[in-house]
């Protein structure tokens, strides 16, 4: 099981001390994080990952739309992070309600993987529920994305929103096969309110099907929010997806 953390969850810890965050993840026993808007750090991410020996696989970063010089600055800054792909977070819900604006973000998409490629970097996207509820075609507007995609662009699929928008996260992820590169775990009983969101094992999602669907993929431990300190729901996942990893024989 390859394991990691959507830095986002800790943000507010990471905005007042980085580098203490990071080694506090690694003390936890992480060897990757995943960065929200990296550019959005400055030139303090690079030292922090470094000195807490962290490695950085995914980020993600909105660049769908941008110009060609903005989308050039936010893959080299990758490169030099030693980030291999970076994944737009969110277009706006009212891109995802017909098949004519779904397109244009895929074209959009498309383009930015051309560039990307010069710098050996890989382009994905992440979903939220407005791209699941909406259907196009007899599918989720997710799907009918995906099937417009260039073949070297990839997928990292948020199961917990998902089933807010209305889905089988297990489905959903079959559906899109090889597309899907990473997964965003989560748990909580699958509302808007982010604020329920829980440690992973102590909501109603089915984490460890999920995880046994996906085993070739990167799986993100994430909150949005949550009613208790964020800090110890991502040490109490991290706990229950190695135990997960050690009752199947697998590592971390």
């Amino acid at each position: 099981m390859n394991l990691s953390v959507q830095l986002y969850t800790v943000r507010e810890l990471a905005q007042e001390d980085l580098a203490g965050t990071l080694q506090r993840l690694a003390d936890l026993g992480f060897t990757r994080v995943e960065p929200y808007s990296f550019l959005s750090f400055g030139d303090a991410l690079k030292p922090a990952l470094e000195a807490s020996g962290l490695l950085a696989p995914t980020t993600h970063q909105g660049f769908i739309g941008k110009s060609d010089a903005e989308l050039e600055q936010v893959f080299a800054a990758a490169t030099e992070l030693g980030i291999g792909t970076v994944i737009d977070p969110h277009v706006p819900a009212d891109r995802w309600q017909d098949a004519e604006s779904v397109a244009a973000t895929a074209e959009a998409l498309n383009h930015a993987a051309t560039i990307a490629a010069k710098h050996g970097i890989v382009v994905g996207y992440h979903n939220h529920a407005h791209e699941i509820t909406p259907k196009i075609e007899g599918r989720t507007a997710l799907e009918y994305f995906a099937g417009l995609l260039a073949e070297e662009v990839v997928l990292e699929v948020d199961a917990y929103w998902v089933a807010v928008g209305g889905e089988d996260p297990l489905q959903i992820l079959a559906n899109l096969g090889s597309r899907v590169v990473a997964v965003h775990i989560k748990d909580g009983p699958g509302t808007t309110e982010n604020k329920d969101q829980v440690a992973l094992g102590q909501g109603t999602q089915p984490v460890e099907e999920i995880v046994a669907a996906t085993p070739d993929c990167l799986h993100v431990i994430e909150l949005d929010d949550s009613r208790g300190d964020r800090f110890t729901a991502v040490a109490d996942s991290y706990t229950f997806l190695t135990s997960l990893a050690q009752k199947n024989g697998g590592q971390a």
